[in-house]
C-alpha cells in the first residue's frame, strides 16, 4: 500500500497544486475516488475552467453545488465546478443586513464588473467555496484542484488580500458607518474620482459611490470570514499534494511552489510524479548472431531500449532535487498509461498507482 493512503485517510482538505499539463486535474479526481473507495464522503472541486474533471467522472451539467457521482465505491463522491460569480453573489447575500442591501449591491454595475474580472476574485471565491463545503456540507474530505502553480499561490494568499483591501485607508473612509459616503468621497477621494470621471465618465463614479454606500456594515463579516478561511488553510488537517511531471519546466515550477509554500510556513504532504518512463537498465548484448536477419531487428530493439533508458535516466536527474526538497513527504510515481484518462475506469487505474 502506498504511503499516500495516510494523506487520503487523515486529511479533511487536500489542495492539489502543480503547473499546467502535468495531470493535476486527473490526480485530484483520482485522490477523491481513492477517498470514496475507502468509505469517506468526499467532494472534489476544480478552479480550472476546463471541464476535464467532470468529463472524466461522466458528470455532465455539474455546477457550483455538489453533484454526487455514482460509482463502485462504498463511500460517496461529489463534484463541484466553481462558478466564482455565483459564489460571490451568495457571499453578498450572506453578509448583507437585509435583502434590500443585497439587491442594491448585486444590481450595481461596478459590482458586476468586479465579480467578473477583478484579479484574484476567482481564487478568493475558490477559498470561499472550499470553506463552505468543509464547514456546512459535512464532507469528510474536500479535494481542491487549483489553477497552475503561480495562480495557485494567489489561491493561498486570497484571504490575506481581502483583509488588506478591507484595511485600506480609502476603503475605510468610503464605508465608515454614520458618514455620508458622498461627503467622505469629496474629502478623501475627490482627486481620484475626478480623474476617473474624466477617463470613464460620471456614471462610473456614481456606480462607485453607490457600491461603497451599499457595502456599509458588511466589511466585518467579510473580514471574519477571510480570517477563518486563512486558519483552515493553515490547519494540520489541510494537506498539500504537489503534482509534477519529469520535465525540466514542470520541475522548476514545482520547486518554485515548494519554496513559496515554505515561506508561508507550509509544507508538501505528498508528491505525485505523473507520466514517468520506466527504467529498463542496461540493454543486453545481442550475441554472436547479431549479423543474422533477425539480428537487425534485435539491434533495433536494443537501440530503442537504450533510448528509453536514457530518457528515464534524464527524468531521474530532473526529479532528484525536487524529491529532496519535499522530503520527508512520500513520493508516488504514476507511469505513462496506454491511453488518456477520460472515465471512471481510467481513474481507477490511476488510483491503483497512487494508493495500491
Amino acid at each position: 500500500m502506498s504511503a499516500l493512503h495516510a494523506v487520503v485517510d487523515e486529511r479533511s482538505v487536500i489542495i492539489c497544486c502543480g503547473s499546467g499539463g502535468v495531470g493535476k486535474t486527473t490526480a485530484a479526481a483520482a485522490l477523491a475516488v481513492a477517498s470514496a473507495l475507502r468509505g469517506r464522503n468526499t467532494c472534489v472541486v476544480t478552479i480550472d475552467p476546463a471541464r476535464r474533471l467532470a468529463d472524466a467522472l461522466g458528470a455532465s451539467g455539474v455546477g457550483n453545488e455538489p453533484h454526487e457521482i455514482a460509482g463502485p465505491w462504498p463511500g460517496r463522491l461529489s463534484v463541484v465546478m466553481l462558478d466564482a460569480r455565483t459564489t460571490f453573489d451568495e457571499l453578498v447575500g450572506r453578509y448583507a443586513r437585509d435583502p434590500d442591501q443585497a439587491a442594491r449591491i448585486l444590481a450595481n454595475h461596478l459590482y458586476r464588473n468586479l465579480a467578473s474580472v477583478l484579479s484574484g476574485t476567482q481564487e478568493y471565491m475558490a477559498t470561499e467555496k472550499l470553506f463552505e463545503l468543509h464547514e456546512q456540507a459535512a464532507f469528510d474530505l474536500v479535494v481542491v484542484d487549483t489553477p497552475p502553480t503561480r495562480r495557485a499561490l494567489e489561491f493561498l494568499d486570497a484571504p490575506r488580500r481581502v483583509e488588506r483591501f478591507l484595511d485600506n485607508r480609502i476603503f475605510k473612509v468610503f464605508v465608515t458607518p454614520g458618514t455620508s459616503y458622498r461627503r467622505a468621497a469629496s474629502l478623501a477621494g475627490q482627486l481620484v474620482l475626478r480623474s476617473i470621471a474624466r477617463v470613464a465618465g460620471a456614471e462610473v463614479v456614481d456606480d462607485t459611490l453607490a457600491f461603497f454606500g451599499a457595502f456599509q456594515g458588511m466589511e466585518q463579516g467579510f473580514r471574519d470570514r477571510a480570517a477563518r478561511v486563512e486558519r483552515l488553510l493553515a490547519e494540520r488537517a489541510t494537506g498539500f499534494v504537489l503534482i509534477a511531471a519529469p520535465r525540466r519546466d514542470a520541475i522548476d515550477d514545482a520547486r518554485f511552489f515548494v519554496d513559496e509554500l515554505g515561506r508561508r510556513d507550509g509544507a508538501i504532504d505528498a508528491l505525485i510524479v505523473n507520466r514517468v518512463h520506466p527504467a529498463f537498465g542496461t540493454a543486453p548484448d545481442p550475441g554472436p548472431d547479431h549479423d543474422a536477419p533477425c539480428g537487425a531487428a534485435w539491434r533495433e530493439l536494443v537501440a530503442n531500449l537504450a533510448d528509453l533508458e536514457a530518457v528515464a535516466r534524464r527524468e531521474r536527474g530532473f526529479l532528484a532535487d525536487l524529491v529532496g526538497a519535499v522530503a520527508p513527504a512520500p513520493v508516488v510515481q504514476v507511469p505513462f498509461l496506454d491511453g488518456d484518462v477520460h472515465d471512471v475506469e481510467g481513474l481507477l487505474r490511476v488510483v491503483r498507482h497512487l494508493i495500491g
